[in-house]
């Protein structure tokens, strides 16, 4: 279940970037665990596999080590795109020299989520071939995205969701062990669920590795105690309503939903255009919520996301302004015997009712030196 630390290490890992009318910003922090173990990809084209007008973005959530998850965030992709064969199509049968390069101009919806498919179970049966790896998994939630589609790959409790025309439109499924479905397979597997955990010690269903629960003779690969089998769902990209895509592993979604989470990035997409500050300030957020886990979220930005408001600019810096002067009133007022903790200081800053708030990040979203 994982030891922790004394106090939370906060170094960020970031980055950014953008590409076929994309913009993306990522964020990771170890937090309170000893190791960090998640990983991640950010791929605006695919100019490698022939496919420069898709983009592919990932978080992977390693638990009992890392190996697993960096392993994946190296070569899932690879293994998506050889293991399913005829991925990849051309547009004619020419054997001639001159003819056009190898295009997915032909692809179907129903060869890429095969694909993908494919390219779990390949990958998972390649790591195994390896010596076992190591005794570590990983979940992997991830999109594919071509001109036209969105593909929403999930394996595991990380969690993809889209924000489409001022909503939460989609949210992949976790897999947890509690989960009807789950259970059955776990229980037909040999196994039980204990504490809502395969045989009382895994917390996930469908991982990446995990060898060890994947031992059941006379059962196939997907019919394991663990499978790494993902969901793979598609939707019809619209351009005039998609505004962006947030994957993040379950150090996020363990204190925010899919609604908080999406209000509290609009809200700062409103104030930056700095998709790396907006990622920093959501993982930041949920380390003041009370999460424990590793943290790590993409966001991936469409043309039609939102944009900087000069009034939500002017009502944060009122806001910054206005909880600068309630924290200075403590402090001058504290005397010098008896200066407040910041645990106090955001006590009685909420039980001021402030208003103005980000959604869904409340005052834990202004926990930070910078804001105060």
């Amino acid at each position: 279940m994982g030891a922790f630390l004394d106090k939370p290490k906060t170094e960020k890992h970031n980055a950014h970037g953008e590409g076929n009318g994309l913009r993306y910003g990522l964020s990771s922090m170890q937090g309170w665990r000893v190791e960090m173990e998640d990983a991640h990809n950010a791929m605006p084209g695919l100019p490698a596999q022939g496919m420069a007008d898709w983009a592919f973005f990932a978080v992977y959530d390693g638990h009992a080590g890392s190996r697993v998850a960096h392993y994946c965030s190296k070569h899932l992709l690879e293994h998506i795109f050889s293991a399913g064969s005829g991925l990849l199509g051309t547009d004619n049968d020419s054997d001639d020299s001159t003819a056009d390069p190898i295009s997915p101009v032909c692809l179907t919806v129903e060869a890429v989520k095969t694909g993908i498919r494919s390219g779990f179970l390949h990958i998972d049966e390649h790591m195994r071939s390896c010596n076992g790896m190591d005794r570590s998994g990983s979940t992997a939630v991830g999109v594919l995205l071509s001109p036209d589609h969105l593909f929403f790959i999930n394996c595991g409790d990380s969690r993809a969701v889209l924000y489409r025309n001022a909503r939460v439109c989609f949210s992949t499924l976790d897999h947890k062990p509690c989960n009807p479905q789950e259970k059955e397979r776990i229980q037909n597997a040999g196994g039980s669920v204990m504490i809502q955990r395969v045989n009382g010690s895994l917390a996930v269903s469908r991982a990446l590795g995990d060898f060890d629960y994947k031992c059941v003779d006379g059962k196939g690969q997907t019919e394991q105690l663990v499978s790494p089998e993902p969901d793979v769902f598609e939707m019809v990209r619209s351009p005039e309503l998609d505004q962006f895509v947030v994957l993040a592993c379950d150090g996020i979604w363990d204190v925010m939903s899919n609604e908080e989470l999406c209000e509290f990035v609009r809200s700062r997409l409103e104030v930056s255009h700095d998709l790396e500050r907006v990622c920093n300030e959501l993982v930041d957020t949920c380390l003041h919520k009370g999460s424990r886990d590793n943290m790590s979220v993409v966001l991936v930005c469409f043309p039609n996301a939102p944009q900087i408001s000069e009034e939500a600019v002017r009502k944060d810096a009122d806001l910054n302004k206005h909880l600068e002067s309630r924290v200075e009133e403590m402090l001058s007022g504290s005397g010098e015997e008896a200066i407040p903790d910041l645990v106090t200081v955001m006590r009685n800053l909420s039980a001021a009712n402030i208003p103005n708030l980000p959604p869904g990040g409340g005052l834990a979203s202004k926990s930070n030196p910078h804001p105060l």
